[in-house]
């Protein structure tokens, strides 16, 4: 039975395809022929271009509707009722094609020459979010320094403030670039350690801020470097080493160790991280003195003391002025504006032992954008000036700073700001390292250029008391004698003659012109002397 009806089946199946699939020829007009129950194919045959059936009427190139031969009463039960002539009413469809569709012309291929080029705006090499990251990193580590009113203001006309960077550990606002400098190193850079080669005040704030954050810390000096200087990097906890006569030779050393040991050689450059910690004087300058018109920063730290806290200043508030101050004797900032370029060999011979942390630095090209972009003015100030500064913060603010701490306020004191004249400014002070005997000497000086020491000559004679008389002079003028020496035969022609050189002090230059009035009354032949 089942071999039997898959016999039955496969002949129907076979059967049914072939009628499907057989080409058959088209079936006449008169025949009768269901559409609703035959495929077209069974009815029409292949529907083959040119083939000999006839067909309706054509409408826009089609074939149009064949009429059909279904019995009207049959239409009833597709909804179609109407008729016409007794036959059905026969509906002819147009195929209209839609719009022309007009396609645009494709786009002229232009040369790269014809494009207008519009350069990117160049990205900033210091933000402020860079210094508000240093500020928050170094709060812990650095401490932050008072900006106190000075009472040089009523003298000069202005209201001076100090911004007191000198009050660091190591006597230099470089703490705060160190500190953040180090901190922004990696793990493995800070598990080798750093090694420093010149004496400054960079190398001490590395060694002081590296021993604080346990990263090992090598200094390379020369054997000229004095015995105190060397004291104070020991005291601090770094390896010393003494190696060659001069700083070339300490660096050339400390950058081979450096290669062998895999130390990372620091020194002082127009580093991101090193720009920003030094910019945040400018924030705290902004916070602890309100409404401030101007401020005046000294040339310290590669500029970037200068860089970084106009960089902080203009962004809180671009009305404030930005001053910097530079030696007369080594002008780099104002040469390199002057040129429109940063100028690396500027020939100049400044005083090495004052100015010697600034003459082995150069000008970057990011720092002098940076002052070019953002600093009002450059002043240079003379050494005279820069001495006489350090005088007036050991008498009125009872403090001793270095020539680099001390040239902001001495372009006010020499006169190079009018502009600043009843207004509220702050005088950054950098530094306070220098050696006692180089501040005695510079505060002998300064002494001198204030007209507060003068040095005379007098003759008298070999008659008793006239010695005693010259010194009753100057007790009565109420003046401090320095030194004083006393030569006889000075002179051939004066053999009962001795000639007296005098040494003395006075408070200021009121008292220094009654003085000479005086003695120039008194003695004739006395002779004014430089010192």
């Amino acid at each position: 039975m089942n071999f039997a009806a898959q016999l039955f089946y496969s002949s129907y199946l076979s059967e049914r395809l072939e009628r499907l699939f057989s080409p058959r020829p088209a079936i006449k007009d008169s025949e009768e022929n269901d559409p609703f129950w035959e495929r077209e194919e069974l009815r029409l045959g292949p529907n083959q271009p040119g083939g000999p059936y006839k067909c309706g009427p054509f409408s826009n190139g089609t074939a149009g509707r064949r009429p059909t031969l279904i019995e009207p009463e049959r239409l009833k039960d597709f909804g179609e009722e109407e008729l016409f002539n007794g036959d059905v009413k026969v509906h002819e469809t147009k195929v209209v094609g839609g719009p022309e569709i007009k396609l645009m012309d494709p786009p002229k291929t232009r040369r790269l020459s014809e494009f207008r080029m519009v350069p990117r705006p160049p990205a900033q090499y210091l933000r402020f979010e860079d210094i508000s990251a240093a500020a928050f990193r170094i709060q812990s580590g650095i401490q932050k320094t008072p900006c106190t009113y000075s009472r040089l203001s009523k003298q000069y006309g202005m209201d001076i403030y100090l911004k007191k960077e000198h009050l660091h550990y190591t006597g230099s606002v470089k703490e705060r670039g160190v500190l953040y400098l180090l901190t922004s190193l990696t793990q493995e850079q800070q598990r080798k350690g750093v090694i420093v080669a010149t004496d400054c005040n960079f190398s001490m704030a590395v060694a002081h801020h590296a021993v604080e954050l346990k990263v090992p810390v090598f200094v390379i000096m020369p054997s000229s470097c004095s015995s105190p200087r060397l004291r104070i990097y020991r005291d601090y906890g770094a390896m010393v080493i003494s190696y060659g006569s001069t700083n070339y030779d300490s660096q050339n050393h400390a950058r081979h160790l450096a290669k062998e040991n895999g130390y990372l050689y620091l020194e002082e450059d127009e580093n991101a991280a090193y720009l920003a910690g030094l910019g945040t004087v400018g924030m705290e300058i902004f916070e602890q003195v309100p409404k401030v018109d101007a401020v005046i920063v000294p040339a310290a730290g590669q500029y970037g003391l200068l860089g970084g806290t106009a960089a902080a200043i203009k962004h809180l508030n671009p009305q404030i002025l930005v001053i910097g101050i530079e030696p007369d004797g080594f002008p780099l900032l104002r040469r390199s504006l002057k040129a429109d370029s940063p100028i690396k060999d500027l020939h100049s011979n400044p005083n090495k032992k004052l100015y010697g942390d600034l003459m082995e630095r150069s000008l970057g090209v990011n720092t002098f954008q940076l002052a070019k972009k953002l600093v009002d003015k450059v002043i240079s100030v003379r050494e005279e000036d820069s001495l006489v500064a350090m005088l007036r913060f050991q008498e009125f603010e009872r403090s001793t700073v270095d020539t680099e701490g001390a040239m902001g306020l001495a372009a006010i004191l020499a006169g190079q700001l009018p502009e600043l004249r009843g207004k509220k400014a702050v005088v950054v002070v950098s530094s306070a390292n220098m050696e006692p005997e180089l501040v005695r000497q510079c505060v002998d000086q300064a002494l001198v250029l204030d007209d507060r020491v003068s040095k005379f000559s007098v003759e008298l004679g070999e008659w008793p008391g006239d010695m005693a008389k010259l010194l009753d002079v100057l007790s009565r003028e109420d003046v401090r004698l320095l030194d004083v020496c006393h030569r006889r035969h000075s002179d051939k022609s004066d053999l009962f003659k001795a000639k007296v050189e005098c040494v003395v002090e006075t408070r200021d230059k009121t008292q220094s012109a009654q003085l000479r009035k005086t003695l120039n009354e008194r003695y004739p032949s006395i002779s004014w002397l430089d010192r």
